[in-house]
């Protein structure tokens, strides 16, 4: 009798064995339970998180913003104190001025010179008439001193006034030419005096940029971060003073790359997230990784020292959200997901999301 209950205790602890190591392989969805559906626990939702900072360095002098706060693209964050940088746009726009006044004194020195020139022709024009008729009165005595009608001292005091007439052709030549000079100087003057009015024109353009750039304010909707900014605050280029994190969200899930086997884009995904309970979401697969998570790691492994444990990769596969789902809104960055993704589901699915696209 005792050899009989001994029997049955063996069996019924060989069947228990045989149940736990059944349920063991269920769990772990291995063979021979292994299904179409492709499981992991290691996913969480994603989203763009961008870190505020200052551009300029100052005391903050306004904060109107609180830790957690729904805001607009264009909401105020902070303020720096503007006052040094409101009176260096004066400054920039003084100078301008000075370079705008030195550019219009330029044009008038170039319409004075063009007139300069312009007298300096007629004077040429009145010197070469007056040339000319000293040369006919010389020519004119010249003769008749050679007939003996004209006296000697009147044939020089002809040619003198003809030599004379020569050297004031000579001088308003050479006025002229000065005039011209003049002109071309003050025309490549003025180019320089344009570049400075352009450098002033850029200073003051500067000088607004950083006079906006004293508000810092939300560059897209989104949720405010922890707001580290206080008033009074110096702040410096780089400073943290919060963050926002967008409206829009994503998962990533990191599947075993023995899982991927039959995985592409547009097929759907459910996913569960922890702290939502029971809710399923529906998502699809939009792209996959180009390479594993540990690639991507800063500190990389080296398989070619030391005795090698073969230890199966993760890739990252990005799931879009399906939008209108009741409880998104609820979805932040961080959020751990359980995902899964269907193998079966066939071209069916990837022709509707196709066709949705």
């Amino acid at each position: 009798m005792s050899n009989l209950f001994r029997s049955i205790a063996t069996y019924v602890a060989i069947l228990v064995g045989f149940a736990g190591v059944f349920v063991v392989l269920y769990a772990w969805n291995l063979p021979p339970f292994h299904g179409a559906v492709e499981v992991t626990n290691d996913a969480y939702v994603r989203g763009q998180v961008t870190i505020l900072s200052p551009q300029l360095t100052g005391y903050l002098v306004e904060v109107p913003v609180q830790d957690y706060q729904q805001i607009k693209k264009g909401d105020l964050i902070a303020k720096i104190d503007d006052r040094i940088y409101a009176q260096k746009l004066e400054q920039a726009k003084a100078a301008l001025a000075v370079a705008e006044a030195s550019l219009a004194n330029s044009e008038q020195s170039r319409k004075s010179a063009e007139a300069k020139i312009q007298s300096a022709k007629a004077a040429v024009e009145s010197a070469n008439a007056a040339l000319e008729v000293a040369r006919t009165t010389y020519e004119r005595t010249e003769g008749l001193f050679k007939k003996n009608i004209a006296s000697k001292s009147e044939a020089e005091k002809n040619r003198a006034a003809f030599n004379q007439a020569q050297a004031a052709v000579h001088q308003a030549e050479a006025a002229e030419l000065v005039a011209e000079q003049d002109l071309d100087m003050i025309v490549v003057s003025r180019r320089s005096l344009e570049a400075n009015v352009q450098s002033a024109e850029a200073a003051v353009k500067l000088a607004e940029i950083d006079l906006a750039n004293t508000r810092i304010t939300a560059p897209r909707d989104g949720t405010l971060g922890e707001v580290t900014g206080r008033i009074g605050q110096y702040v410096a280029l780089g400073t943290q003073i919060g963050s926002i994190v967008p409206n829009h969200v994503w998962v990533v899930a990191n599947f075993k790359e023995t899982q991927l086997a039959g995985m592409q884009p547009g097929q759907e995904v459910t996913f569960t997230v922890d702290a939502l309970g029971e809710k399923t979401f529906n998502g699809r697969i939009e792209r996959f990784a180009p390479a594993t998570g540990s690639e991507f790691s800063v500190i990389k492994a080296d398989n070619a020292t030391g005795n090698f444990t073969k230890v199966a990769q993760r890739i990252p596969v990005r799931i879009a959200i399906e939008p209108k789902q009741p409880l998104t809104a609820k979805l932040v960055p961080g959020m751990s997901v359980v995902a899964s993704v269907d193998l079966a589901q066939g071209g069916a699915a990837l022709a509707r999301t196709a066709q949705a696209d």
